[in-house]
């Protein structure tokens, strides 16, 4: 041991220093304790099938290799048992000094729980059933330097679980799981749109103007253009756009930022889906939204009845369709409607536990009555169509009532999971819309857009009929994995500081 490692009874109280020294061993010994490439013959799982029947006892001359982390290790006289992890099951090592000799029994039983090591040996099942590897030859790939928390108790602080996804990853298996039914659900999200014939298109992060949605902005400064830009918070009129230049349906999956607050439903860093169909409206939307959200179910779980927090959940069949005001109606007991005076829909919402701000007009109060008698009576999948047009300022009126929209929200638990349109194609219907949100803007809204001429200017080289939504991501992979917070579907959630 050279000069400067303390002799290990001097720090055997400290495991990270007893491995750091270990470590400086190996090197002064001429290893690398960070090894090389490792050629593995099989996976975990692979074998756990293809040895299912082997007998207890008994031992075969098939030869394996193997790589991954020692998630448990257990030395008794000239027999150690070592239990590998890899990124489909663990299985047991088995490992005698008569198989190692004595040299590299010895350097065997300086390997550490955490260790990544790759592993050759021949395949075993001991007497008292359990399925292992005859273990003949071994090579450290990873040393290392913290040791794992207890195994039997694991990892359970949240912050300490979010904050450290990596150690959250190894000692947790079932959030593993969590995120490779995310991955599942993204891939099948992509393969039905691919299969209904439509372009995934990627469009910018940075954005002159804020558009597309009502949300606060982060705020960035682009140094070559010596102004401020804002990362996006939606997708909608980059992709509208191409409609206009002739694409039929585009969508894009993808990053949206919006400066506000964190709760388990939100996150200022999200993923959406959000695609547009020329030639299409809102009754097309609910049908692409209803399959698409079925095919990732049908991916992730294998069925379209699903359990969420308790909740049993029905997403088979055709999916409930009801207005805004028939549920609000509903929700309240009595009549919400724009029939009502201003005052007489202040009072409902009041008495239902809200407050009215006095800049809200009707359509604004029914939304909000809406949101405090009917959202979270909403368990089962259901669309909530005809929003007011105050709330819905890139949507079209309908025909028969310009006080209302074609939009629709899809509410399933109580929350929203998708946001659509038939959406306005009108340069100056929508020109006036915009002005209006400058002027709610210079009235201190800082949601509000900012006038996008380019848009106007698009829209009016014509932009055909056309329907538009998008999907929560995170919210739909919260619901098909029975998680109760955003913060269990992303690997790295944003935190405060570290103490």
């Amino acid at each position: 041991m050279t000069e400067n490692i303390e002799p290990l009874d001097q720090i055997e109280d400290d495991p990270i220093e007893v491995r750091r020294a270990k470590r400086q061993a190996l090197i002064d010994a001429g290893i690398d304790p960070y090894g090389h490439a490792f050629d593995r013959s099989d996976n975990i799982a692979d074998l756990e099938a293809r040895y299912a029947d082997l007998a207890d006892g008994d031992t075969t001359e098939d030869e394996v290799s193997l790589a991954g982390r020692v998630m448990a290790r257990r030395v008794q006289g000239k027999i150690a048992f070592l239990e590998l992890m890899d990124p489909t099951d663990t299985i047991q090592l088995f490992c005698r000094i008569n198989a190692l000799g004595e040299t590299r029994f010895e350097e065997l039983k300086d390997i550490d729980v955490g260790d990544w090591i790759g592993i050759h040996g021949v395949m075993m099942r001991t007497r008292r059933g359990q399925l292992s590897v005859a273990v003949d030859g071994f090579e450290l790939l990873s040393k290392s330097l913290r040791p794992l928390p207890e195994k039997f108790h694991g990892l359970t602080d949240k912050e300490t679980r979010y904050r450290q996804r990596y150690v959250d990853l190894i000692v947790n298996p079932e959030v593993k799981d969590a995120f490779e039914k995310r991955s599942k659900i993204i891939s099948s999200i992509r393969r039905y749109m691919d299969g209904q014939g439509f372009f995934e298109v990627e469009t910018p992060f940075l954005h002159p103007i804020i558009g597309g949605a009502n949300a606060k902005p982060f705020v960035t400064h682009f140094n070559a253009l010596d102004r401020d830009y804002y990362l996006r918070i939606a997708t909608e009129l980059p992709l509208k756009r191409l409609l206009v230049g002739g694409f039929e349906k585009v969508y894009e999956m993808g990053r949206i930022f919006r400066n506000e607050g964190m709760d388990p439903y939100h996150n200022p860093e999200f993923t959406t889906m959000e695609a547009y169909q020329a030639f299409t409206d809102l009754n097309g939307m609910m049908d692409l939204t209803e399959n698409c959200i079925k095919a990732a179910a049908e991916a992730a779980c294998g069925s379209l009845k699903i359990t969420y927090q308790g909740q049993e959940i029905d997403l088979s069949g055709t999916w409930r369709r009801a207005s805004m005001i028939e549920l609000a109606s509903e929700g309240a007991g009595e009549d919400v409607s724009f029939d009502r005076s201003r005052d007489e829909l202040v009072s409902i919402l009041e008495r239902n536990g809200g407050k009215a701000d006095d800049a809200w007009g009707k359509g604004k109060l029914i939304a909000e009555i809406f949101e405090a008698v009917a959202e979270e009576k909403l368990i089962q999948p259901t669309f909530v169509i005809d929003h007011p047009l105050e709330v819905s300022p890139l949507a079209k009126k309908k025909a028969d009532n310009p006080e209302l929209t074609q939009r629709f929200e899809l509410f399933i638990c109580g929350h929203e999971y998708a946001n659509a349109f038939t959406e306005l194609n009108d340069p100056v219907d929508q020109a006036e819309r915009f002005r209006a949100q400058v002027e709610a803007k210079d009235m201190g809204d800082d949601e509000a857009m900012g006038f996008d001429s380019d848009y106007i200017r698009a829209l009016e080289y014509g932009m055909p009929p056309a329907g538009g939504v998008g999907i929560g991501i995170d919210r739909l992979v919260m619901l098909l994995t029975d998680s109760a917070t955003i913060r269990d579907v992303l690997l790295f959630p944003h935190m405060r500081d570290e103490a």
